[in-house]
């Protein structure tokens, strides 16, 4: 997954594209299992769904997370602007039992590798996850080229050398420009401004950039720190454009959790385990290679996967249709190993 993420850099470098590394993180939730091996404690996603209010029904307690058993769950994507993206590294760990580790170090192995590959010649997105000093700071150290979304009650040190929580530094402040973009989610315009100051973590000087995207309507504004230097409209505005690539990354999650059952495998031993999710992660890569051939794709899709609605022909969604044509195909079409593998 490395080399394919290598090749997909030098790729997008040979066309002059910018190229981004997209980092998130997941858990993979086992609560009903208590004897698999490296089980510890992760935040619950799902209970957080189910925790949230029903009118008419039963107001359950909302002001405290629920833990369940389950490991930790790293992955990272390589992309542009536009275009699939590869998937580069994916991994578990846990932090209780023989294999336990810590997040810090499970990242500091995987930045080791991503700064040994590529350098600065690509440019790091970071959800609210690692936002805070020392990473930021450890990031710096190391000359990374990054895009990371702030939470806005952390503290920064403004223009004006105050240190403050980062949604007071631009207070009262108009935005340099106000556009109608696209919002592709809820499918309608938002009127959308920007404002970009400069600024700097507490107890490092090193200079960066704050930028901040006002959506309007009600919605919660985007407070992203970038090393790119952003002096007009259009620069923070690509970064805006550049941040909201992570999406890629979220749907990922969700079809490896939803298609590719990375929740649902039954084995006691770490190991067994780790062996069958990285198999079933390489299954997963397989598919979005195959979705950079549009003429290809789009003919297996028609023949094996055919559909009429108005929803399937709109959405840009084509990795699950993808997955039920490839096991429709195999289907009428049996690999000749499949007989030798059952019998074995």
């Amino acid at each position: 997954m490395w080399h394919c993420g290598d090749e997909k850099v030098k790729g997008l470098l040979g066309q002059n594209e910018a190229v981004y590394a997209i980092w998130d993180e997941s858990v993979l939730e086992k609560s009903e299992s208590l004897k698999a091996e490296g089980l510890c404690a992760v935040r619950s996603t799902q209970a957080a769904r189910l925790k949230r209010i029903k009118p008419g029904y039963f107001n359950p307690p909302t002001d405290r997370p629920i833990f369940v058993p389950g490991i930790n769950w790293l992955q990272i994507l390589v992309t542009g602007m536009q275009g699939t993206p590869v998937l580069a590294h994916l991994c578990w760990w846990t932090t209780r039992g023989e294999k336990a580790s810590t997040k810090r170090e499970e990242e500091g192995k995987i930045l080791k590798t991503v700064l040994k590959l590529w350098g600065r010649k690509v440019i790091h997105i970071w959800d609210c996850g690692l936002a805070g000093s020392p990473w930021t700071k450890l990031a710096l150290d190391h000359q990374l080229r990054f895009i990371l979304r702030w939470n806005k009650n952390y503290h920064l040190i403004g223009p004006d050398g105050r240190k403050q929580e980062v949604w007071k530094i631009v207070r009262g402040k108009r935005s340099w420009e106000y556009r109608l973009l696209w919002d592709a989610r809820r499918r309608c315009y938002r009127k959308t401004g920007v404002i970009a100051p400069p600024i700097h973590v507490p107890d490092d000087e090193r200079a960066l950039f704050l930028v901040i995207s006002r959506p309007g309507s009600g919605r919660k504004p985007w407070y992203l720190i970038t090393t790119e230097p952003v002096y007009t409209a259009e620069q923070a505005r690509q970064i805006i454009f550049a941040y909201a690539r992570r999406w890629q990354i979220e749907m990922s999650l969700r079809f490896t959790k939803s298609e590719m059952a990375f929740e649902s495998p039954r084995l006691l031993q770490w190991e067994a385990r780790l062996k069958f999710l990285l198999i079933a992660a390489l299954a997963y890569a397989f598919l979005l290679s195959l979705l950079s051939n549009i003429n290809f794709l789009f003919a297996f899709l028609s023949r094996y996967c055919h559909r009429t609605g108005k929803w399937s022909r709109d959405i840009s969604a084509p990795l699950y249709p993808l997955r039920l044509a490839l096991s429709r195909l195999w289907l009428d079409h049996r690999p000749h190993s499949l007989p030798t593998l059952i019998s074995g």
